[in-house]
């Protein structure tokens, strides 16, 4: 069975990236097709990129590396849940995603992103490192903004046309996770 990792991508006190990930989770457990799992940057602290050898080499100095390798190591695709920080995604996220390399390979990605503009940039910023690791990335994607899917600015409450490109991110990623599948053995 495909094996996808919902990404929490903040650790930031008060973040809305567990809601928004749990919400993805929520609908995508009802699919039989792959399953899920949330993998939550905060249960996962690296320090800033602290491995002496460039992680295309595969060899890892820190424990702390090799257990985000087995982690990360385990899926066969992911969907990022990233916020917009100052017109990209959040550094919690980029360090995550620089500790490995060989593991993101041949896998296919989406994203879901969230803040005051829906929040593209931060997407257009992950898709040009994905490139860089082999990840490909698929072209649905979920933006979500403050002012229309969310209650008060605080409690996710997407609009009807979320929960269909949401599918449609699903749809993509497991379909490439699938078809990737034999660059991956």
């Amino acid at each position: 069975m495909t094996r996808i990792a919902i990404i929490v991508g903040s650790s930031r006190p008060g973040r809305y990236s567990r809601q928004v990930a749990d919400w993805v989770y929520e609908e995508a457990a009802k699919r039989t097709d792959a399953e899920f799992a949330v993998v939550d940057l905060a249960d996962h602290p690296l320090p800033h990129l602290d491995e002496p050898i460039p992680a295309s080499a595969g060899s890892y100095a820190n424990e702390h590396s090799r257990a985000w390798s087995r982690v990360i190591d385990a899926f066969d695709g992911y969907v990022f849940v990233t916020p917009e920080y100052n017109h990209s995604t959040s550094g919690v996220l980029k360090n995550a995603i620089d500790y490995l390399y060989a593991e993101w390979n041949n896998k296919a990605a989406g994203f879901v992103s969230y803040g005051v503009v829906g929040d593209a940039r931060a997407v257009e910023h992950l898709r040009l490192i994905a490139a860089e690791l082999q990840l490909a990335t698929v072209r649905s994607q979920v933006a979500l903004s403050f002012y229309t899917d969310f209650e008060n600015f605080t409690t996710i409450t997407p609009g009807r046309h979320q929960f269909d490109a949401l599918t449609a991110t699903l749809d993509q990623v497991i379909a490439w996770s699938d078809a990737l599948s034999t660059l991956r053995k």
